[in-house]
């Protein structure tokens, strides 16, 4: 499996985690169960992404400003996650932060995949593109356990 289609995988994985919170309501189980899976999954993919795919992609000119963006979008993402975490899930406040995240997460995905892994493509050879994918996988079952 190449690097893109790991993350590709992890991003339909969130997709479907914010489609189901955003159907939730109130402080209930399973709105708390799906949030720490998210925050969990966020968190993991982020920081594998940017050690195993943005690291290797800041070595060309050609990917660079791009991995510098989706840096800088993975700390606004962090930034959400805090505010959701300091509002009661209880309150229109929390779903409304919850959409916000869902929008910003999802803009990232679709810039991610139609943008970055496109140039990706032209900067990574077919070896790095499996080898990342695997170091990829290692750290994020590392970062969630």
């Amino acid at each position: 499996m190449e690097i893109f289609e790991t993350i590709r995988k992890d991003h339909e994985k969130q997709r479907l985690l914010m489609k189901i919170l955003v159907q939730t309501s109130g402080d209930s189980e399973a709105r708390r169960e799906h949030f720490e899976e998210l925050k969990d999954e966020l968190k993991a993919h982020a920081a594998a992404e940017e050690r195993h795919f943005y690291k290797k992609l800041m070595g060309s000119d050609r990917t660079l400003e791009q991995s510098r963006h989706g840096i800088h979008e993975h700390h606004e993402i962090d930034e959400l996650i805090e505010t959701l975490e300091e509002t009661d899930m209880s309150s229109s406040a929390w779903l409304h932060y919850m959409k916000q995240l869902q929008e910003k997460v999802l803009h990232h995905l679709e810039e991610e995949e139609q943008q970055v892994f496109q140039q990706a493509g032209h900067v990574l050879s077919a070896k790095q593109k499996e080898d990342l994918a695997e170091d990829f996988e290692d750290e994020k079952q590392e970062q969630l356990h």
